[in-house]
């Protein structure tokens, strides 16, 4: 096994306390519980919303089974995050840097920082556009505003991870709860639901004039399942716990434990992104989809009372606004923690805490500030930016997904925790399908493009 003298997250590795052996099922999962949602966050960012609402509005439940092959997808790389940084107590930014050369890990650095800036903008264009709709701030400001999400998260971590973990968990829950109520007051058509869920053969000829196939929207929904940071991020925090890093036994509890909390959490996931596609088939199926490619278009099509009816129509999108708003936060504090990891997993490089957050982040604004400076303080000037960063996403996708794999199904590494083998022919496989369907998504985007 690797041995690793630099700890993960050193701030939070090995701080958060855990049952004692005695202790019930229940208090002992709740004492791993926290780690999966903040990996969670990463399925549910701003930068999914619109793919999956429009996919809805265009095509009804049709997609609902991509999104719950998706999800499937999403547990098993997640769950051998866990794995890999509960047995050899390495990150996967570590991990993958033992195996390389120094040359190469800086390459490996600097695109994957990249990935976590493209991240990154999604959250600060979310967070932004939800500070104009829900109280008129501009652009501009908005996106300066999210500086100070930075010193947020430094105090959380002053008061301890679990308050991370807790606040995360909260604002999951708040965007649970405002879909869920939506959704409800759309009044789907519930039969059709479970039917969405049946994998059909029409996702690959549905189509609708004037806009992205059905096959298309569904590469969008698949490639953008694993977000390349996530799996960085999980196998550092995962470590976050005070299990007996030299018991076996213990070390197979925790992967338990962890792995049913990561699952639980997608599962939280999968059921919003789930919502956001049942509410742009329950609301917008039928009727005119074209101004749906915005997150100020679909404000304002909540707001139509012809759509969703006079009584719930300002509610609808207010809430709709205040969802988006708590994405953005969620995502942000995840973006960040991410890019300590790989700073200090691949080149070795330790800052300050708040010095290496705050560069972090104004990473990620800058562009952002560019793009409002260069062609104006509008919001579908800056929600162009989503269509760049998905796209980069896709490219820097294998950076992490390969290394992955190929680590925890090396025994010399794992021992006896190595994959399985169908667990390895799975994962390989899931690889495979989400950097083709990657590469196709790029091809597909670049040809609308030039055309």
């Amino acid at each position: 096994m690797f041995k690793n003298s630099n700890l993960s997250l050193e701030e939070i590795n090995n701080t958060v306390p855990i049952a004692n052996a005695k202790s019930s099922f229940a208090r002992k999962l709740f004492a791993f519980s926290g780690p999966g949602a903040l990996v969670a966050v990463g399925y549910m960012d701003p930068g999914n919303w619109i793919t999956s609402i429009q996919g809805g509005a265009l095509y009804s439940y049709l997609l609902l089974s991509v999104i719950l092959l998706s999800s499937l997808i999403a547990m098993l790389l997640q769950a051998m995050c866990a794995k890999l940084g509960i047995v050899t107590g390495l990150d996967l930014a570590q991990a993958t840097r033992a195996k390389v050369s120094k040359k190469t890990a800086y390459v490996l650095w600097i695109t994957t920082e990249l990935a976590i800036m493209a991240t990154e903008i999604a959250e600060v264009i979310g967070s932004a556009v939800a500070l104009n709709l829900l109280f008129n701030i501009p652009l501009l400001l908005g996106v300066l505003v999210t500086i100070l999400d930075v010193f947020v998260l430094l105090l959380l971590i002053k008061l301890g991870f679990r308050k991370i973990e807790a606040f995360v968990f909260a604002l999951i829950l708040t965007i649970f709860l405002i879909f869920l109520y939506e959704v409800l007051i759309s009044q789907p058509n519930f039969a059709e639901i479970i039917n969405g869920f049946i994998p059909r053969t029409d996702i690959f000829t549905a189509t609708v004039a004037g806009h992205d196939s059905a096959l298309l929207i569904a590469l969008g929904i698949v490639g953008a399942t694993v977000m390349p940071h996530n799996l960085y991020l999980h196998s550092s925090i995962v470590q976050s716990r005070q299990y007996d890093r030299n018991d076996p036994k213990h070390i197979k509890e925790a992967v338990k434990l962890a792995t049913i909390d990561s699952n639980i959490q997608l599962g939280f996931s999968f059921i919003i992104n789930c919502l956001l596609l049942i509410l742009g088939a329950s609301l917008f199926y039928g009727n005119d989809p074209d101004n749906l490619g915005r997150f100020t278009q679909l404000y304002d099509a909540l707001k139509s009372p012809e759509i969703v009816g006079t009584i719930a129509s300002s509610t609808m999108a207010t809430l709709f606004a205040v969802a988006l708003l708590a994405s953005g936060q969620n995502a942000t504090i995840t973006g960040t923690l991410t890019g300590q990891i790989v700073m200090e997993g691949f080149v070795h490089l330790s800052l300050p805490s708040w010095l290496r957050r705050l560069i972090t982040r104004s990473m990620a604004i800058l562009p952002v500030i560019l793009c409002i400076w260069l062609w104006g303080d509008k919001e579908d000037v800056v929600e162009k930016l989503l269509i760049y960063t998905q796209v980069f996403l896709s490219i820097a996708l294998p950076i992490s997904m390969v290394p992955l794999i190929a680590i925890t199904s090396n025994k010399k590494v794992m021992g006896q925790f190595v994959n399985s083998a169908w667990v390895k022919w799975i994962g390989w496989f899931a690889t495979g399908l989400l950097i083709i369907l990657n590469m196709q998504l790029i091809f597909e985007t670049f040809s609308i493009w030039m055309s």
